[in-house]
């Protein structure tokens, strides 16, 4: 089975599904991560302003933000690999490279938690 780690750019929860406005495409990576832990499938998320180190330690998500700068992220890693850099995967993506069928992240229902943090409306 692959292994999938998101490289996120920087955020104020662990998801960004937090503040006074939330980004509805990160509703939907979420609820997509979810739906995979349900169907026994791990993504590692690493958020760059809770975790830096975790992008200092892998070489290849390093080297990119080295050469490109923030930009580039989030960064999506299979098994090593960079698979999709400057956007989150699509359900169809996320069900190609994880070997899922589409319908396990889909249909499967899930109720993602908004949560209030220190933000602003100027962001955190």
């Amino acid at each position: 089975m692959s292994k999938m780690e998101i490289y996120d750019p920087a955020m104020c929860c662990s998801t960004g599904v937090c503040g006074p406005s939330v980004n509805p495409e990160l509703i939907r990576v979420a609820a997509v991560i979810e739906n995979l832990k349900k169907a026994g499938i791990e993504v590692k998320r690493h958020n760059l302003s809770s975790a830096p180190q975790d992008f200092v330690n892998n070489t290849v998500v390093n080297q990119e933000l080295n050469s490109k700068g923030a930009s580039v992220l989030p960064i999506a890693v299979v098994d090593g690999k960079i698979v999709k850099k400057s956007g989150y995967p699509t359900n169809a993506e996320f069900a190609n490279w994880l070997g899922v069928p589409i319908e396990k992240i889909q249909t499967i229902p899930v109720k993602v938690k908004v949560r209030k943090c220190n933000c602003g409306p100027n962001g955190c």
